[in-house]
């Protein structure tokens, strides 16, 4: 991992509003280049929100975004990290994209959990990996707002070599003490560094949160966002990882023998297997 500028591009996201969102999520990334900045993670479907009658639609605007988004990366030689809806044959995905500074797409990460309680299962399929990515500035994981719940997911990723992880989402003002706690508890058990950059405003019956941090290995709050639109940036010392992770070997004592059997049973691929995909998943 390089020793880089990172930061999170927290704005209110327009449902549906597709050029605005653009608009605005291009501004924020070209003024965080100009501030040295090389990795910038952008908020949870941050194209559109959630618009669910005219997701298909939204979806089919993802390619020529992604376009825009690395010419954007390459021109400033910037990683890029965001949420989008895509379209996969009948079914839509919530789906992560790492653009690296090449102006290529290094990743795409699908969201495992799907949040019951808003019924996104009703509108979207499920992811079934979980992969580590290689940049031009280090090893990225990637995250979707409820996922951060699940510390199967984060560690999985911390075992595939991940140095940083990316978490995009729109998590509401209600629980967002929640969001802030789960980032620092990804940071710490995996002793790396985590980029949530959350969505604000509101929006219907929801205010969105805020709240974007850059949590470093040791759990400590690097920078923080409030509630309002805004960007935060941060460096990241690599050598903070390493020599945490040598002071405390957690990874050195960990003991799988005794816990793997109840890892395999709850992340099993039986219940990922057995998910309704493509035809089955309602539009």
């Amino acid at each position: 991992m390089r020793d880089i500028v990172a930061g999170c591009c927290q704005f209110s996201i327009k449902p549906g509003e597709v050029q605005r969102n653009c608009e605005t999520a291009e501004g924020m990334l070209l003024e965080l280049a100009a501030g040295k900045c090389r990795l910038a993670v952008l908020p949870e479907m941050w194209s559109c929100s959630f618009p669910y009658p005219v997701l298909r639609e939204m979806a089919e605007k993802t390619p020529e975004i992604l376009d825009r988004m690395c010419k954007i990366a390459l021109d400033k030689r910037l990683v890029i990290a965001g949420s989008l809806p895509e379209a996969a044959g009948k079914t839509i995905f919530n789906t992560g994209y790492l653009i690296d500074s090449t102006g290529k797409i290094a990743g795409r990460y699908r969201k495992v959990h799907l949040f019951s309680l808003y019924n996104e299962q009703r509108h979207f399929g499920y992811g079934t990996s979980a992969q580590v990515f290689s940049t031009s500035i280090g090893k990225i994981g990637m995250m979707i707002c409820y996922d951060l719940r699940f510390p199967e997911l984060a560690r999985k990723m911390a075992l595939d070599g991940a140095e940083i992880i990316c978490v995009s989402a729109l998590w509401p003002l209600v629980r967002i003490e929640h969001w802030s706690l789960l980032l620092r508890a990804r940071a710490i058990e995996n002793q790396l560094f985590v980029v949530g950059c959350n969505g604000c405003g509101a929006e219907e019956k929801i205010t969105w949160g805020g709240a974007s941090a850059i949590i470093s290995p040791l759990g400590t709050v690097l920078a923080q966002a409030g509630q309002d639109e805004q960007s935060i940036v941060r460096a990241l010392n690599p050598f903070e990882m390493s020599d945490f992770r040598k002071t405390i070997p957690c990874f050195e004592d960990r003991v799988p023998e005794v816990y793997n059997p109840y890892n395999a049973d709850i992340c099993g691929g039986d219940d990922i297997a057995s998910r309704p995909e493509g035809d089955d998943i309602p539009l």
